[in-house]
């Protein structure tokens, strides 16, 4: 069966809906850990006042028993907290037309006006409300049920802020700097270097105090991947391309990197490719850098696998933009939801998500099996055959 998954729910309504289809039976389920990974996209310095609001729990109504999947559709509910104050501006049935919370100013890079014109609205709060990013709290969820999955077989996600605004992480992040940094209990901006931390700090004080907002980059890092998941067959088997895809498909990513691209682009083919060896001693074969990002020929190399995603800045500014109103077709400010001046730590979360959804739909595709143990078997048959080239 192929792993899917599937977001419903909006900003302000009711609840959030995940459903995920395609895990094996037998894959021990931690709510507290799918729990930590929602209070986890819930962190950083930047972050507004929903935040404030919201404590994201998972209620899981279908797919998992005693503990563990049984290989049907997993179901996950999310509460809105903030819906109490939107029942009656957002109900189900036609509701009163002067409780509606209108939103006729669309704000420059949200999906407002495309929106607004694709469906024939002339409110944008119908298109808001879905196309908000607190509809990736459900994306998180299905992220921790793939992490579990992919635990069983000794891999690992785990993401770190490397750029806010124009400060930069200088150098490379070790994976045990990953691993502390996902265990803390207080998060500023989700950066390994105290240093340049401080430095990303002070670039989203500075957009608090002027009323603006600010992006960033996030790395996610993949450890334990088997080599040869993907394929170099056709395009849409490609797995660069398929986590390209996942990530620039959260809400504000505008660009992805895989390895060191834009370095490369920059330098010559003998300073680019990752050299090969072989360790007679552990019989394998390795790399002599990591530049490719852990993806050669749109498969898995055996290496970590980088992805780095590229997020502007938000589109709900307390400063408003330049825009005009839908109703009288007249210049106005662009209209004000209340929001955050930084996400990026929150980003790299839930692309944490995104990556490890897809990695573990490849390890399905290879590895099949209707449960834990005969995907097992699978995965340590195929092991042996790499051991033994």
């Amino acid at each position: 069966m192929t792993l899917r998954y599937e977001t419903a729910g909006e900003s302000h309504g009711e609840c959030l809906v995940a459903t995920l289809t395609g895990l094996p039976a037998g894959v021990p389920i931690d709510l507290a850990k799918v729990d930590r990974e929602l209070w986890r996209r819930q962190q950083g310095f930047g972050r507004g006042g929903r935040m404030k609001i919201e404590t994201d729990r998972a209620h899981i109504v279908s797919g998992v028993r005693h503990g563990k999947t049984i290989g049907s559709p997993i179901a996950v509910l999310l509460e809105n907290k903030d819906w109490k104050n939107w029942t009656e501006a957002l109900p189900v049935e036609p509701g009163d037309d002067e409780k509606k919370k209108k939103v006729v100013r669309p704000r420059p890079g949200h999906a407002d006006l495309a929106g607004a014109i694709k469906y024939d609205f002339l409110d944008a709060r119908y298109v808001l409300e879905r196309a908000s990013a607190r509809e990736t709290t459900a994306r998180v969820a299905v992220g921790a049920l793939c992490k579990a999955y992919l635990a069983e077989f000794g891999i690992q996600v785990l993401s770190h802020v490397i750029a806010v605004g124009p400060e930069r992480l200088p150098r490379a992040a070790e994976w045990d700097e990953l691993v502390r940094l996902s265990e803390k209990d207080e998060v500023l901006l989700g950066c390994v270097d105290p240093e340049a931390e401080a430095r990303m700090k002070a670039v989203v004080d500075e957009v608090y105090r002027t009323g603006d907002t600010v992006g960033g980059v996030f790395e996610v890092v993949v450890r334990g991947v088997p080599p040869g998941l993907g394929s170099h067959v056709t395009y849409d088997s490609r797995l660069d391309g398929r986590l390209a895809q996942a990530i620039v498909s959260m809400q504000a990513v505008k660009g992805v990197e895989i390895g060191f691209a834009a370095e490369g682009a920059e330098a010559f083919g003998s300073k680019v490719q990752d050299t090969i060896h072989y360790s007679k001693d552990d019989r394998k074969f390795f790399r002599g850098a990591n530049r490719a990002g852990g993806l050669e020929g749109g498969m898995t190399n055996g290496e970590d696998i980088l992805v780095r995603g590229l997020l502007k800045p938000i589109s709900t500014l307390r400063r408003p933009l330049e825009s005009v109103d839908l109703e009288t077709r007249e210049p106005a400010a662009a209209a004000y939801e209340r929001s955050d001046v930084c996400v990026v730590p929150a980003a790299g979360v839930i692309g944490e998500a995104m990556v490890a959804f897809t990695i573990a739909q490849a390890m399905a595709e290879k590895f099949g099996g209707d449960s834990l143990r005969e995907a097992r078997r699978n995965f340590e048959g195929y092991w042996e055959q790499v051991r033994n080239y």
